[in-house]
């Protein structure tokens, strides 16, 4: 799979170069292990669960834990055409040759992903088809949130593992460890596995004759395990830094689980009980990972991050960190009114990112069916302090489709919007808002799990009603989930094993990242539900209460009679408290008087009590409600804020020194682009405690320049940047700090101190080595080369910034060519008129070699120097 980055879309996905990925001897350890994530390098990236177990496993010193990740469909294309297996990122050794593979499940479109990676591997996608010898065949594992109903994936996957990680998967490995050592069978590992806490064997249960899947062996009842105390869970200091990420920020788990009680919500039923990180805990964990990654934002997660006790207390001592260093702070899942005015206040002083809010429901009826918890009144008393400390615009997300929905509650989203646009009076700012809709997915373990899904039909019918409200409207935009894609995520989200033939089928009619619009297709389920003998509708009609569910088997934490309790007080119109700070409503997650836990848990502290109550970290919130400020008339102050950027330390925007930083881009790290080269050397700087000044205005940034870009998969000698520093550090400690920083292929020559006006200063011309894969392709590339320098003149066609093709000759760029001892070409380029990419010129010139069409994976690409206007060179030899 190495062989093919010249040739591989956005090769720096594959080339394994990140700063903290971890690099062992294989002949060293006794497991090896592929995290696989069954979506593109940049969504897995940003899952936390991934980081969280490659941190414990490789903790370990005989076990290996690499990543893996789907390659897109046309790299996957490659990777058939040239017989090449899917391989890990940190060795590239094929999936096939490790110990086991263990997939994150977080959705159930991904499904066909996980068959998709098994086929590149050439690994047997059923487990009835893999050698009984563990030792011939990796172990098939899958964990993640969705796995509580992803019978369509059990004849698929060897082991599961319901719950929290952290203890889970260690005791896996340690059994698989023996297992593979003493060269057991797989259905011998199997049995004894079934015995670990929170694992569950898909083929160890067959389904009787009213549809029940039944336990072969009477023991095994699979229960989802938890971490009780979160201060003992692992966490990662040292974490991957990605190349390139959706969430490509520093992610803190703040708190695990949530009773707030939405009935639609499967996490927030399956996650429970609310377990909360200690203040310590949050800051040691902080200060550690910031140092050792270099991330510029910090993002607290939780279900309902607003809803942590000390959150307040937490974020004071946070954000005086931020405005030192110029570190943003977001606070996703938060719920409406969930954060003070001193937290708003500190957040503008530092950097506004975005807010997203979750009504869910228009009307204040639908709002408690579901069990929202959230009032008009509490909407716009937020949307107004967001006014005040100068946010602009906010996002509101709904849902359609909920039980008991009517037309009214869908003209409400439109009329719910407006009042939120005009928060804050007439004569004020407006807030510009984009709502968005989701069609409403009936889940397992929840209270509407019983619930219909509407037809896909009738899902166009409802968006286009609340499209129509939105018309004509100023500062509103409406934005709509694809009703197809929620069509299929309805048939797949309460599936019986019965589809599992129907993922297979549809994976090879080519349905694969489904959850992605530019790749979803629906025909090719809709084909191969229709080729199993399946009705479509039939699976999004719902079971009714009382009839086997295909997840019954299975304990989640919440009891069947718990659920049916929220149903029909959704039905009554019911509000059901926060248990967290009121009573309990009894679900079954927590030891209480009515019984004990429903989950295994083990305690480390001798207390084998399991209640959110002894997990809090204040037993009431530390924030206050407060009104928004008013003037004499009574309007809101919101002007303040609103004009003016966040307020910068003065020591951030202090200008000390400036150095040009010469290095190499080589091996793995000539796969960067441009603008993921600037990412990784910014976190490489703050990881360094180098003192970058800051620019001003509303968005500061690290003063840093860059040479110009150089195309991807060609390397160098002769690179640099610019920074500028607001304390005096040496040339000599700038190097040593940065140095161990870098990624592979990015080494330090030399850094010199440049003054304000040649700080940015250009090369005239620019030296290059090309050959090519071997010294025959070379010899015919280098007389290739000689005659196109015999001409006067070659034109190629570019495309302007316009998108209009333009003739230009290239000739006037190659200003010389010879022929170094080992046969390769030397090429001297002239920018001095304008740029063109070196790449680009090189395989026009050499055309005519490239009679089958894969130049760009024989030619090797290298700078060797920079040449000036005054006519100083890098490197001077």
């Amino acid at each position: 799979m190495r062989s093919l980055l010249p040739i591989l879309p956005r090769p720096s996905r594959y080339a394994g170069i990140e700063d903290g990925a971890c690099r062992k001897d294989p002949d060293a350890v006794a497991l090896r292990v592929a995290l696989a994530f069954p979506d593109t390098y940049e969504v897995g990236m940003s899952y936390l669960g991934q980081k969280i177990l490659y941190g414990i496993v490789n903790a370990e010193p005989r076990w290996w834990a690499e990543r893996a990740m789907a390659p897109d469909a046309d790299a996957g294309e490659l990777l058939r055409k040239h017989g090449a297996p899917l391989c890990t990122l940190e060795s590239g050794t094929p999936l096939a040759q490790l110990h086991a593979v263990g997939f994150s499940i977080t959705h159930e479109l991904c499904y066909t992903n996980v068959l998709y990676m098994l086929d590149l591997a050439g690994i047997p996608l059923r487990t009835e088809q893999r050698p009984q010898r563990l030792r011939d065949c990796p172990l098939i594992m899958a964990g993640g949130g969705a796995l509580l109903s992803a019978e369509p994936l059990a004849p698929f996957i060897d082991l599961m593992m319901l719950g929290d990680g952290e203890e889970l998967l260690p005791d896996v490995l340690r059994l698989l460890e023996k297992a593979v050592a003493e060269d057991w069978t797989r259905r011998a590992f199997l049995e004894e596995a079934r015995h670990i806490p929170g694992v569950y064997v898909p083929s160890f249960f067959v389904p009787d004759a009213d549809g029940r899947l039944r336990p072969l062996f009477p023991d095994h009842r699979p229960r989802r395990r938890i971490v009780a105390d979160l201060n003992d869970a692992t966490y990662p200091t040292a974490q991957v830094v990605p190349i390139g990420a959706v969430h490509n920020r520093l992610s803190l788990e703040i708190a695990r689980g949530c009773t707030r009680g939405c009935r639609f919500c499967h996490a927030g039923m399956t996650y429970r009980p609310v377990r909360e990180r200690s203040l310590p805990e949050i800051r040691r964990l902080l200060d550690d990972c910031l140092s050792r990654t270099g991330f510029d934002e910090i993002s607290f997660l939780s279900l309902s991050t607003g809803d942590f006790s000390a959150l307040k207390t937490l974020c004071d001592g946070v954000l005086d960190r931020c405005a030192q260093e110029q570190i943003s702070l977001s606070l996703p899942s938060l719920r409406v009114g969930s954060i003070d005015d001193d937290i708003m206040r500190r957040m503008a002083d530092v950097r506004r990112t975005g807010c997203t809010l979750a009504p869910e429901a228009g009307s204040q009826r639908l709002r408690d069916v579901i069990n929202k918890g959230v009032t008009e009144e509490e909407l716009i008393l937020h949307a107004q302090k967001l006014l005040e400390y100068g946010w602009r615009q906010v996002k509101l997300y709904f849902m359609i489709g909920l039980p008991t929905e009517t037309d009214d509650d869908l003209l409400a989203i439109a009329d719910l919007c407006r009042k939120v646009r005009d928060a804050a009076g007439k004569g004020n700012p407006r807030l510009q808002v984009t709502a968005s809709l989701s069609p409403f997915v009936p889940k397992p373990f929840t209270p509407f799990q019983w619930e219909p899904q509407i037809s896909q039909e009738e899902i166009e019918r409802r968006v286009r009603l609340v499209r129509d409200a939105f018309k004509a409207q100023k500062f509103l935009k409406l934005r709509w989930h694809e009703p197809a894609v929620s069509h299929l995520e309805g048939i797949m989200s309460r599936a019986d094993r019965s589809l599992a033939d129907v993922v297979e089928l549809a994976y090879r009619k080519g349905a694969i990242f489904s959850s992605w619009m530019e790749h979803f297709r629906l025909e090719p389920w809709l084909e191969a539900l229709e080729e199993c003998g399946i009705d479509a509708d039939a699976c999004t009609r719902g079971p009714a209460v009382g009839d086997p569910l295909p997840w019954s088997h299975l304990e989640a934490g919440v009891s069947e009679d718990f659920l049916r309790r929220e149903r029909e007080r959704a039905y009554a119109g019911k509000i059901t408290g926060d248990c967290r700070y009121g009573g309990c409503s009894v679900c079954g997650a927590c030891d209480t008087p009515a019984g004990p836990s429903l989950l295994p848990h083990v305690s480390r502290h001798g207390d084998d009590v399991l209640s959110h109550e002894h997990h809090l970290v204040f037993p009431r919130r530390d924030q206050e409600s407060h009104q928004p400020r008013r003037d004499a008339d009574g309007k809101i102050i919101c002007a303040e804020y609103s004009k003016k950027p966040p307020q910068l330390d003065p020591s951030l925007i202090f200008k000390a020194v400036q150095y040009r930083v010469w290095h190499t881009k080589l091996d793995g790290s000539a796969y960067l682009s441009h603008l993921e080269l600037q990412a990784v050397l910014e976190r490489a700087l703050r990881r360094a405690d180098i003192p970058m000044s800051f620019s001003r205005g509303f968005h500061p940034l690290p003063l840093l320049s860059f040479g110009r870009a150089l195309p991807v998969g060609v390397q160098s000698e002769a690179e640099w940047f610019a920074v500028t520093l607001r304390r005096l550090l040496s040339p000599e400690e700038v190097a040593a700090r940065l140095a161990p920083m870098l990624p592979q292929g990015l080494h330090i020559r030399a850094v010199e101190k440049t003054d304000k006006e040649h700080r940015t200063e250009q090369a005239e011309a620019e030296v290059f080595r090309l050959r090519l894969h071997d010294a025959e392709s070379t010899a015919r590339a280098v007389s290739c080369l000689q005659d196109f320098m015999a001409q006067e003149v070659c034109t190629i066609q570019r495309e302007n910034k316009k998108g209009e093709l333009r003739d230009v000759d290239i000739r006037p760029f190659f200003l010389s060519m010879r022929c170094d001892a080992d046969g390769a070409a030397r090429l001297t380029f002239d920018w001095s008129r304008t740029y063109l990419s070196p790449l680009v010129l090189c395989l026009a010139a050499l055309r005519p070699l490239d009679d089958r069409g894969d130049l760009p994976a024989r030619l090797r690409l290298r700078k060797i120097a920079q040449i000036f206007d005054d006519g100083s060179r890098f490197p001077q030899s």
